[in-house]
């Protein structure tokens, strides 16, 4: 059996395959073809779990895997995403419970027969080690990328995945195609880097276009959210509960006094099926 299921958050949709019901090992190709919105099912991104954890038998493992098939260290709707997937699957209640990736263990918590999740994204760090950002070790605010024939000035962060917030830019998503695939794959990044564009609105609301690290222009993303909140917290433009709207919608993001992030935003299921044996046999 080849069983998918596939959800979305804000319009950043996932394939969600449990590796009980995969004999067939994934890929980078194989990733490359499932995600491909013409040849194969279509998603932003797999999903690939729920894995055992032997020290820490609570917990499951996730891994996120971008749909160039390169794997993504943390995933804010893609962790929503599995939330609800395990509750549907009835391996979870309403009890909170965590989840661990290659970014570091979250605690998530299903809210509203489904519709919603709560998901402790971690401690943002602004540090360049941690993000990484070349050069001398110090805090990343308010520093300058020089592009082709353009100066940008940024903020960087970890969520447990490296983020390039843009500064001063117009946030359309015309900005984000033309400049995020120069700052992505900027040297300055040496494990590349997801970016978002940011207007603050209010004290309580920001706007963000993202440009997605191995998924290109994106309607959501939990952990963008995450990092331009915690970026206009720190720059002292917005207080702790901060509404981000995006394309596909709004995430409510509250940021603790640690930087330590909370996450709450919808998932909608959008089908389950199987793989049809053309694509199988692609696959294979």
């Amino acid at each position: 059996m080849r069983e998918y299921h596939k959800y979305e958050g804000l319009g950043n949709d996932y394939l969600v395959l449990d590796p009980a019901g995969w004999a067939m090992p994934l890929t980078p190709e194989r990733i490359r073809r499932l995600c491909d919105r013409h040849f194969g099912l279509g998603s932003d991104g797999i999903l690939w779990g729920p894995e055992a954890v032997p020290e820490k038998p609570d917990a499951v493992r996730l891994r996120i895997f971008n749909p160039d098939g390169s794997e993504a260290e943390k995933s804010g709707n893609g962790l929503r995403i599995f939330a609800r997937f395990l509750w549907d699957s009835k391996r979870v209640g309403e009890e909170p419970f965590v989840v661990c990736t290659l970014g570091g263990d979250v605690e998530c918590r299903v809210l509203d027969g489904g519709r919603a999740v709560r998901v402790a994204m971690g401690r943002v760090s602004f540090r360049s080690a941690d993000i990484p950002v070349t050069g001398p070790e110090r805090e990343m605010l308010n520093e300058y990328l020089e592009l082709a024939g353009e100066r940008v000035t940024f903020c960087a962060a970890s969520v447990g995945n490296p983020h390039c917030v843009v500064l001063g830019q117009p946030v359309t998503a015309e900005t984000a195609c033309r400049l995020g695939p120069q700052i992505e794959n900027h040297p300055s990044f040496p494990h590349r880097t997801n970016v978002q564009f940011l207007e603050i609105v209010d004290r309580g609301t920001i706007r963000i276009e993202i440009w997605e690290r191995g998924a290109g222009y994106t309607l959501a993303s939990g952990s963008s959210a995450s990092a331009s909140a915690a970026v206009a917290r720190r720059l002292g433009f917005c207080d702790d509960r901060i509404a981000v709207l995006m394309p596909g919608g709004e995430l409510q993001i509250e940021v603790e006094p640690d930087y330590t992030i909370t996450m709450i935003g919808p998932v909608r299921a959008v089908a389950t099926g199987s793989v049809a044996a053309d694509l199988l046999a692609r696959l294979e």
